[in-house]
């Protein structure tokens, strides 16, 4: 988007509008491919004469295949290299038009992933991991800032990998703690250091004392940072996927059930306000009613803030994707729903604990400004952007979009909070 403004290009409103379409697709399982393909196909029936760009990753993995097969593109390109890979590239993230919701920006510090799970097609889409520098992502990041954004939301295909492929520069200190501190101590004018860092992806086997060898290890690292910086906030994303040491296995995974609780554990010992996101993978392979048993005993046991459940979707280039033993699409739906059911009164249970306390919450969208009561709906620090809940804000004054607030936390609804500007 920064390259294209820079080419003059204007953003419009109304695709019926624009000379060129832009489709960025996605191809990590089979519904995503073909709903970008889908997508292209809509916009060329719609508008047979505007140029048509597809890209991202579909484009990546299958651009000879497209190039024949889907005359409907006017052009393909898949998924540029990060901008100091070969210092060669502009920089253009801190400046590039922002699609999010105000006040909120990702900001991607790495590219690829070595951890090759069986089920993954990404390491064939993206390559192996390929880390920024600290200076280019707290450059990005300060541009960022001044720009007025309030939270900074890092994203990589494993976060906990940040620097380990050598390319992050520094010592011995572990990498991702050293990079939140960086981005903690960016001061300088136009900066309002009341922001707030997100960090999504943190593959749960890189938290256990046998996949670590730094001193003190990669979650006592983050745990202290999160302490000593109130701004780090301490919600792990960790993607558990299973707790049956059988099925983690061939996911290509070391973890299991009993060590992923005492990470667990460990988290909201040291961090009581520490909120977990995970996802759970069913229908693997192999995966048996025992298998499936373990599972719903763990995310009993677990209680984990916000889940999301999937089905295996069997990707070709994969290792799993040759395994024998396939469960049922309707046995693996089931399974889907059964978890899905019983995370509903977790949730609602986690959210209590935060209801009557003093938080923040990020206003995103002014929803009443007339009424003597002004209502807007945002998130608190509970929540990552567009996958957890929300908070609906009641304020006697009128609330700005973009900005942070202080409020009570008064009430749970379903997955929403009710709280008092």
């Amino acid at each position: 988007m920064a390259e294209l403004e820079a080419e003059h290009y204007v953003r419009v409103e109304d695709a019926g509008d624009a000379a060129l379409i832009v489709v960025n697709t996605c191809a990590f399982i089979e519904s995503a491919k073909r709903e970008s393909i889908d997508t292209i196909l809509s916009f060329r029936q719609l508008y047979p004469d505007t140029k048509i760009s597809v890209r991202g990753c579909l484009a990546e993995r299958y651009h000879k295949e497209l190039a024949e097969s889907l005359p409907e593109a006017d052009e393909l390109r898949g998924v540029p290299a990060l901008d100091d890979e070969d210092g060669e590239r502009p920089v253009h993230h801190g400046e590039r038009p922002l699609l999010s919701l105000p006040g909120s920006a990702y900001v991607k510090i790495s590219e690829g992933c070595d951890n090759r799970c069986s089920f993954c097609a990404i390491p064939l889409i993206r390559g192996g991991l390929k880390s920024r520098s600290i200076a280019s992502i707290t450059g990005e990041c300060r541009e960022l800032l001044k720009r007025g954004v309030k939270e900074l939301v890092l994203i990589a295909q494993d976060a906990g990998s940040y620097g380990t492929d050598g390319m992050a520069g520094g010592g011995i200190e572990r990498q991702l703690p050293a990079l939140l501190r960086a981005i903690g101590s960016i001061r300088g004018d136009g900066i309002n250091p009341a922001f707030w860092v997100r960090l999504l992806y943190l593959h749960p086997d890189r938290l256990l004392p046998e996949q670590d060898g730094a001193s003190g290890g990669l979650m006592d690292g983050l745990i202290q940072i999160m302490r000593d910086d109130p701004r780090i906030l301490p919600y792990f994303d960790l993607p558990f996927q299973h707790a049956s040491a059988s099925v983690l296995r061939a996911m290509g995974r070391t973890g299991n059930r009993r060590a992923y609780l005492r990470i667990i554990g460990h988290l909201r010992e040291r961090l009581p306000r520490a909120v977990i996101r995970s996802t759970f993978l069913v229908g693997f392979p192999g995966e048996t009613d025992e298998d499936f048993a373990e599972l719903l005993a763990f995310q009993q046991e677990a209680k984990i803030d916000w889940l999301g459940v999937f089905t295996y979707s069997r990707e070709e280039g994969t290792a799993a994707c040759t395994m024998k033993h396939r469960v049922s699409k309707k046995t693996a739906a089931a399974r889907k729903a059964l978890l899905e059911e019983a995370q509903i009164p977790i949730t609602a249970a986690r959210l209590a604990t935060f209801s009557r306390t003093e938080t923040e919450a990020l206003v995103e969208e002014v929803v009443d400004s007339e009424s003597a009561t002004h209502l807007a709906i945002g998130r608190l620090p509970i929540h990552a952007p567009e996958v957890d809940g929300a908070a609906v804000i009641e304020s006697d004054s009128p609330l700005i979009p973009g900005s942070i607030v202080r409020v009570r936390a008064l009430s749970v609804s379903g997955v929403d909070m009710r709280c008092r500007a």
